[in-house]
C-alpha cells in the first residue's frame, strides 16, 4: 500500500486555503456542533445515550438533525446533550454581518 502524500490536516489546510470552499465549510459549522463537542468530550453515542436516558438512534438523529434536515430539538434537549457531554447550553444571538436590521 501507498504511503499518503499528506495527512488528513494538511489536505484540510489545502482545501481550506480556497475561499470559496473556506466560505462553505464556515457555513456548515453548526450543522456539526453537537457531534464536535462529543467527540471532544471523548464520548460515544451510546455513552451520551445513556446518560440521558435515550438510545443511541435519538443522539445520531439529535446529531444528524439540525439546521435544514427535519429535526429540531427542544432546548431543554439540548441542555440535557449538553449535560450529558460535560459541557452548558449556551445560545447567543450574533449578528449576520451581510444583513444587520435596524
Amino acid at each position: 500500500m501507498a504511503k499518503a502524500k499528506y495527512t488528513h490536516e494538511e489536505m484540510i489546510n489545502i482545501m481550506l486555503s480556497d475561499s470559496e470552499t473556506k466560505k462553505a465549510y464556515d457555513n456548515l459549522e453548526p450543522e456539526f456542533a453537537l457531534l464536535s463537542a462529543r467527540l471532544k468530550a471523548g464520548k460515544t453515542q451510546e455513552e451520551v445515550a445513556k446518560l440521558m436516558h435515550t438510545t443511541k438512534s435519538v443522539i445520531s438523529r439529535l446529531e444528524n438533525g439540525g439546521g435544514k434536515n427535519k429535526h429540531s430539538p427542544s432546548i431543554e434537549t439540548l441542555r440535557r446533550y449538553a449535560n450529558a457531554i460535560g459541557y452548558k447550553l449556551s445560545i447567543k444571538f450574533v449578528p449576520n454581518k451581510l444583513q444587520i436590521i435596524r
